[in-house]
């Protein structure tokens, strides 16, 4: 039986890092990237446990499951940060550089 490529498995590869790679965009696009890779990894892993021998393609679903992990935490460090600084700086903080400066001094 000829074996075939699991669906998504490089596309959840790709969302894993790029749930890393924008962990810096205030944390808000990564971690909606590192839960659709999640979600689809999910549904890869269900199918390949069904009938490994019919997919292959698992090691990239694998892979990009490690990622999203990784990027959700980096994320969720990234919008806990911004919370904090909004609570405890204000907007003049994410706007203004020196105000950000002076402040923690």
């Amino acid at each position: 039986m000829e074996k075939h490529t699991l669906p998504n498995s490089t596309g959840i590869l790709v969302l894993g890092i790029l749930s890393i790679i924008t962990c810096c965009c205030y944390g808000v696009v990564g971690l909606v990237l590192g839960i659709v890779a999640l979600v689809m990894a999910k549904k890869a892993t269900n199918l390949y446990k069904e009938a490994p021998e019919n997919y292959t393609g698992y090691s990239n679903v694998k892979a990009g499951k490690v990622l999203a992990i990784i990027g959700l935490v980096l994320n969720v460090l990234m919008l806990l940060y911004m919370i904090f600084i909004l609570i405890f700086i204000g907007m003049e903080g994410f706007q203004d550089p020196a105000v950000f400066e002076q402040l923690f001094r």
